[in-house]
């Protein structure tokens, strides 16, 4: 799978904005509700695992803060498809991961979607505005 042309396609679909940051990284601008918008960078990585090629797609949420309830994101990671929460840089994200060798764009839609609603939704809750 091409990631960086799936991305601009889709960018284009859903009427978003597009940008290619390199070769293995781009991040889609995706339009999730009321005028709001989500930053999703989609990336192609290794596994540290598995050694296996990955396709990664995250967006930030908000910085952590000793408020937030790790055990509630956790339990609420359950009930999603794909998405999982992580913590980067000292900011919580919403990333979902699939396999490069057998990716499929439909899925990687969905994924895309899923990640950009549940950081929406998360960071909204968390921070009040529209910020990644």
């Amino acid at each position: 799978m091409d990631l960086t042309a799936f991305m601009k396609r889709y960018a284009e679909e859903i009427g978003g904005q597009y940008t290619e940051y390199n070769s293995a990284q781009s991040i889609v601008i995706v339009p999730v509700s009321a005028g709001r918008f989500q930053t999703v960078i989609g990336n192609i990585r290794k596994s540290e695992a598995s050694n296996r090629k990955l396709i990664a797609l995250s967006s930030r949420v908000a910085p952590i803060t000793p408020d937030l309830d790790f055990k509630k994101l956790v339990e609420q990671t359950s009930s999603y498809s794909y998405a999982r929460f992580v913590i980067r840089e000292d900011h919580l994200e919403v990333e979902a991961v699939a396999g490069f060798e057998n990716a499929v764009e439909d899925e990687i839609r969905e994924m895309t979607q899923e990640v950009a609603k549940i950081a929406d939704q998360y960071e909204m809750r968390l921070t009040g505005a529209d910020v990644y």
